[in-house]
């Protein structure tokens, strides 16, 4: 599903924020990504998201070469890639419906489509009796939920997630963790970034770490 192939990233300021990266994600994988700040972690899951181009090496994503994309083919390629924020990036001045709806209405569906798959997303997280509600009225779990829902409405094949349970206490983290485990387990390719060590060895998933732009350990903790 994801495919880095000596993949580097260099700024025009000289910065270098990955360097010769190897590494392969395979369909219905769940998988961590880990490193400090500036590990190179969010430049990775740019160029997934097509948000930046490499400066050497190849990006596959479901066998699409990202290299080989044109600008008109980059919003189709999104649509195949949800994203969940570390700080939800929900709007205030809709409901959580309509936050939900934003991505199939981009997309240019239907208005009985959009009911239907956004009424199956909110379901899927717990939330359907909240969907008239404004989300600045949810806890911070609740808004996270509608974060995740946004991002699967258009049920892409590829989930990525940055530090998503970083604003979050053990508990509502572990309750987010489990929503990512049962949409892995319906054959979602997931890779969350995340500080929390803690966490990541009670999924027992497999962890890629970056340091100073390079992947210096592909393996699970022990």
């Amino acid at each position: 599903m994801i495919e880095f192939s000596n993949v580097s990233k260099r700024y025009p300021t000289g910065h270098e924020a990955l360097s010769r990266v190897n590494l392969n994600v395979g369909e219905d994988e769940m998988v961590f990504l880990t490193g400090h700040s500036g590990a190179g972690k969010s430049t990775l899951m740019k160029l997934i998201m097509l948000m930046e181009r490499p400066s050497a090496g190849q990006v596959v994503i479901g066998g699409r070469n990202l290299n080989r994309m044109r600008a008109g083919q980059i919003p189709l390629h999104r649509r195949q890639v949800g994203v969940v924020f570390q700080n939800h990036q929900l709007l205030f001045d809709r409901n959580v419906f309509e936050n939900v709806a934003l991505p199939l209405r981009i997309a240019g569906y239907g208005s009985r489509e959009i009911a239907r798959r956004v009424r199956a997303a909110l379901d899927k997280v717990s939330l359907l009796d909240r969907e008239k509600v404004n989300p600045i009225t949810l806890s911070g779990g609740e808004q996270q939920r509608v974060g995740i829902a946004r991002a699967v409405v258009n049920k892409p094949p590829l989930l990525l997630a940055d530090e998503p349970t970083g604003n979050l206490d053990p508990e509502l983290s572990a309750e987010i963790m489990k929503l990512f485990r049962q949409f892995n387990e319906v054959g979602v390719t997931i890779l969350i970034a995340s500080h929390d060590v803690e966490l990541i060895r009670a999924m027992d998933c497999r962890v890629l770490s970056l340091s100073q732009g390079q992947l210096v350990y592909d393996g699970f903790l022990v």
